[in-house]
């Protein structure tokens, strides 16, 4: 697949989600085969005019000699920021810049941002346009299907960003209003891909080498960005890679699992700061474990932790219990 000049690795992509594709994330995800990967996103103004954020934005812009091709993501309202942003970042290193327009968080769209922009498609195009034009790399955007069940406008707005010089879209076919609940309407992908010239990337409820290629199959989009399906499961893109591959593929036991949670946890370490380590990693070891047996309880310790240690601790004793639970059953 082309994004502009770009030749892009065949496989899954690693969607961008806040809080939780930063770069210990990313690297984990490549290192199992993401074809490609997008930060979390930016806000334009902030990045431009608040030196206070300078700290998290640095954070934000942190990459690693791992990582394969890298997109930055931008949010915001006013094209002129978002042109001016785009012309200073764009030249630091990232494959492409993706506009957020999908974003459904409160204090995001209250702002007039993120999946807000739906409702004001023209303003759209004015960001999209400007940020184009200011860009040195490829501009793709990231959108909802829409902003409710009233305002299914995708294909809209994918014909708009197409015309403003966008190279590639990536579509979430779920309401600003549905947040993450219910299903993703992969309808809307092809509609969208019947619609315009550019590459179309799918994105929603894709946890498998099975979905995968359902949903190339059903919607004909170019290329599949997994998110919530890669929390706490970058196997997943070995397992899609495999697919494409021809290969078999094995499914992680509990203890590599648990192997793999405790090296996220140092990577964090080393990322931020062995103090905020700890509290990031709870939200990650919940999606580690979900599935595997008696981690109910296991989760609750974990919620609780304060240090790696404790961590550690915890989970290497659950992994030997689960061992020992094993062996007695052979």
């Amino acid at each position: 697949m082309q994004i502009g000049q770009l030749a892009m690795p065949a496989g899954a992509a690693l969607a961008p989600m806040a809080g939780v594709t930063d770069m210990p994330m990313r690297i984990l995800c490549f290192e199992q085969g993401a074809a490609w990967a997008v930060t979390e996103m930016i806000s334009a103004k902030g990045y431009l005019y608040a030196p206070e954020n300078t700290r998290a934005i640095e954070e934000l812009l942190r990459r690693d000699p791992a990582e394969g091709p890298l997109g930055l993501q931008l949010f915001g309202k006013e094209p002129e920021f978002m042109a001016e942003a785009a012309a200073k970042l764009s030249g630091q290193g990232f494959a492409f810049i993706d506009i957020n327009m999908g974003c459904p968080a409160h204090r995001i769209v209250g702002n007039g941002e993120g999946s807000a922009l739906m409702k004001t498609p023209d303003l759209a195009g004015r960001i999209i346009e400007a940020t184009v034009k200011a860009s040195s790399v490829p501009v793709t955007v990231k959108m909802r299907a829409g902003w409710d069940e009233t305002c299914i406008n995708a294909v809209e707005l994918s014909e708009i960003a197409e015309q403003a010089g966008a190279a590639a879209l990536t579509i979430h076919p779920r309401t600003r209003v549905q947040q993450y609940s219910g299903h993703s309407d992969w309808e809307i992908i092809r509609r969208v891909k019947e619609r315009v010239h550019i590459p179309v990337i799918g994105n929603g409820d894709v946890t498998s080498a099975d979905e995968y290629e359902r949903m190339i199959r059903e919607t004909g989009c170019d290329a599949v960005a997994i998110g919530r399906g890669a929390q706490g499961n970058p196997w997943i893109f070995a397992e899609i890679k495999a697919r494409i591959e021809g290969r078999p593929y094995e499914k992680p036991a509990f203890r590599e699992k648990v192997e793999a949670a405790i090296r996220h946890g140092r990577m964090q370490a080393e990322y931020i700061g062995e103090s905020g380590a700890a509290r990031e990693m709870r939200k990650h070891l919940i999606w580690y474990l979900q599935g595997m047996k008696g981690c109910a309880r296991v989760r609750e310790q974990l919620g609780k932790i304060n240090t790696l240690d404790e961590m550690n601790r915890v989970l290497l004793e659950y992994a030997d219990r689960l061992q020992e639970r094993q062996e007695s059953h052979e």
